[in-house]
């Protein structure tokens, strides 16, 4: 079974970046998609990005596409989220997660890491 650990969140301006990171360990790193999602103080958790096993395939929620970038480092273990263009409904705790029989459609998350908070300011 995988553990996911996120780091990399913080507080930034409207306008900022951030990026996020998430080291896998327990499992065979390659043989997961992994995505992120978020969760924003009295909202639902909502989808943000997902990449699949190779890196290969991205897919975003529409509210990111164009400001966020989803990649992975399979030598590493490693998932990012590359956070620009940051703006204040971004405010949330976003969540690392692993999926191993997604096969393009909706992404339901398996595993779930603890979370990183992300605070915009504006």
């Amino acid at each position: 079974q995988v553990q996911l650990v996120e780091s990399g969140g913080g507080l930034v301006q409207a306008g900022g970046s951030l990026r996020l990171s998430c080291a896998a360990s327990g499992g065979t790193f390659r043989t997961y998609h992994m995505g992120w999602f978020r969760q924003a103080p009295g909202k639902e958790r909502e989808f943000v990005a997902v990449i699949s096993r190779s890196g290969g395939n991205t897919y975003y929620a529409d509210s990111v596409k164009g400001r966020f970038t989803i990649s992975r480092d399979n030598a590493k273990n490693t998932v990012y989220l590359q956070m620009n263009s940051l703006k204040p409904e971004d405010t949330a705790v976003y969540y690392c997660t692993a999926n191993q029989r997604w096969s393009g459609g909706t992404y339901e998350a398996d595993y779930w890491g603890q979370g990183t908070q992300v605070s915009v300011s504006s």
